[in-house]
């Protein structure tokens, strides 16, 4: 404690008052600590039963009989957490244990609201290290000043009050990682949530890493493939890319991801969808159709729901990139999903509120900027000597009346190698994935595709284009001419042909049939209420007819041009026998 004159002195707690040889001791160990007299008062704490409490300035010394359970069990943690055999350094640990002569830095609540808590008295603390209540809630410290710190709670406030005991743990922010978290649905803390019993954790990292150097990267040349042909056609994902979804409330951002999650089955793909600020229940249905469909076996689900405190939302994303970050560095391929970062951005402007940080353009701080991009940043494809890992994230972002140009759209467009729009007006219409071709880019481009994929797609993008211009001038038009209602006809064909149903991504090899049976006009002529059967029935006539073929082209991902001759051959007699049927 210090006087008024700023002059250190010290406090001594025990229930009993100690003898003359004892303060002796004290005054003597205070004197060689910190090189100076300082003044002892002895204050009696009946709380006390075993043990004292000496404080000095922001340094206490608890040997309270608590205290050195606490010290203990530190210890163990730290065992623990060190990834060796646990059994024979617990039994060192016990026989060599002993209390440290190591003072505590102890603080105190100033001030506390629903999320944020003002401390004193921790002169030390470093920014993002875990303060420790007497209640036993966890803080982040967020803001540094002068006289005193902020930090956001992960908890309740109820039990926390001014005047309210707080400790250092010398511990940044971390996350608990491993094997073991996949099949489970946990908070942004690492607690499991869905009922299955507790996780032991391989290890712990912190959610606040840097991200990956250059040098320590690779270029993005391997496809994650999400298996819907209107994204894998014609804005390819590959693995370490950041490609942003965007689009209006309801239009399927949620399902693209989801559709991408079922496609990674059977490729050895760890799978993390980090849900920040959704309804519970529909966190609890996601849950319940990865399961159902066998995709909860290689992924995990980090939730932060709507009811959970902006804290837990902001630290969500941070959690579940440090979980995968986990496995990128063992040398396995990542996908995590973030939905969404608008949430995300709002949960971080109420906490910058409260901590009086000065407000910018609507309303969000100075730094929401930095807020994404020292996430996403962390995404990458790893060197050969780094184990090779990626880490693939597909940000989803929610806009107002497809309005792409505001403040946090832009920003997080900026920070990502691309972007899938989905338009209202194409979902409504029935156009599911409802993909705007015009706004809807991937910077990595065909880099990210196989060869069969490349030559497949041709100019299916430009194809398109060319009918939605065309479309656009003949809507008000009665008398075409038979060319122009022909590539009417066959825009409509490609049109339909990008819808696909939910939770039924396609194979490399039935997209490559798709793709050139439909831009070899195989299906001109199909009526746009058959051609959903016709697909159908198609890849299953051509599966059955060539399996050596599919099989070749989903190992290899090379298409020559004898595949390319033999599938129009199969289409085209398909295409025969299924006209004859209906017109018997």
């Amino acid at each position: 404690m210090r006087s008024a004159r700023g002059r250190l002195s010290a406090e001594l707690r025990c229930a009993k008052e100690p003898t003359k040889e004892q303060l002796q001791r004290f005054v003597e160990f205070l004197e060689k600590r910190y090189q100076r007299k300082v003044p002892l008062e002895w204050k009696k704490d009946e709380g006390i039963s075993s043990g004292f409490r000496l404080q000095v300035g922001s340094d206490v010394y608890d040997w309270t009989l608590a205290g050195r359970a606490r010290q203990f069990q530190d210890r163990l943690r730290q065992l623990h957490t060190s990834g060796a055999d646990i059994l024979p350094l617990m039994r060192q640990a016990v026989d060599e244990w002993a209390p440290a002569v190591v003072p505590e830095e102890i603080g105190e609540v100033r001030t506390v609201d629903s999320e944020i808590a003002t401390v004193t008295g921790l002169p030390h603390t470093q920014y993002g290290e875990i303060l420790l209540f007497s209640s036993g809630i966890k803080g982040m410290v967020q803001d540094l000043r002068r006289d005193a710190l902020s930090c956001i709670l992960f908890g309740s406030s109820e039990d926390i009050s001014a005047g309210s005991m707080v400790r250092r743990t010398l511990r940044t922010a971390g996350m608990p990682v491993g094997n073991t978290y996949l099949g489970r649905v946990v908070d942004a803390l690492g607690v499991p949530i869905d009922g299955k019993g507790p996780i032991e954790p391989e290890t712990y990292r912190p959610i606040e890493a840097p991200a990956p150097g250059i040098l320590d990267r690779q270029p993005v040349n391997t496809p994650m493939e999400t298996g819907l042909l209107a994204i894998d056609s014609m804005f390819p994902i590959g693995r370490g890319q950041r490609e942003l979804i965007i689009g209006d409330r309801q239009t399927g951002k949620t399902a693209v991801a989801l559709d991408t999650i079922l496609n990674q089955k059977g490729k050895n793909v760890v799978c993390i969808y980090v849900a920040i600020g959704q309804k519970s229940s529909s966190v609890a249905q996601l849950v319940e159709n990865l399961s159902r469909r066998g995709a909860m076996d290689y992924t995990t689900v980090v939730s932060a729901p709507a009811g959970a405190s902006a804290a837990l939302q902001y630290i969500a994303p941070y959690a579940g990139c440090a979980l995968g970050e986990h496995f990128m560095y063992q040398g396995r391929d990542v996908l995590i999903v973030y939905d969404d970062l608008s949430k995300h951005a709002i949960a971080y402007r109420t906490l910058s509120l409260l901590l009086e940080r000065s407000p910018g353009r609507e309303a969000f701080p100075g730094d929401v900027f930095y807020l994404h991009s020292r996430l996403l940043e962390r995404s990458a494809h790893l060197c050969d000597e780094l184990g090779g890992g990626s880490m693939t994230a597909l940000p989803i972002v929610e806009t107002q009346a497809g309005d792409v140009s505001a403040y946090i759209p832009t920003n997080i467009i900026s920070i990502t190698d691309g972007q899938i729009f989905l338009e209202s007006d194409l979902f409504f219409a029935g156009q599911r994935p409802a993909v705007n071709v015009g706004l809807s880019v991937s910077r990595v481009g065909g880099d990210a595709q196989t060869k069969a994929m490349k030559s497949a797609a041709g100019a299916i993008r430009l194809d398109l284009a060319q009918y939605r211009e065309m479309e656009v001038f003949t809507q008000f038009s009665s008398d075409l001419d038979e060319a122009t209602k022909r590539q009417l006809r066959y825009g409509q064909g490609l049109m339909r042909l990008l819808r696909q149903p939910q939770y039924a991504p396609l194979s490399q090899h039935q997209q490559v049939i798709l793709l050139v049976s439909s831009l070899g006009h195989v299906m001109q002529d199909i009526p746009l209420n058959q051609l959903e059967t016709f697909r159908k029935e198609l890849l299953s006539y051509i599966e059955e007819e060539a399996p050596d073929f599919c099989s070749r082209v989903d190992l290899t991902g090379q298409l020559s041009a004898e595949d390319r001759e033999e599938i129009l051959l199969l289409a085209r007699r398909f295409l025969e026998a299924f006209q004859a049927r209906k017109e018997a």
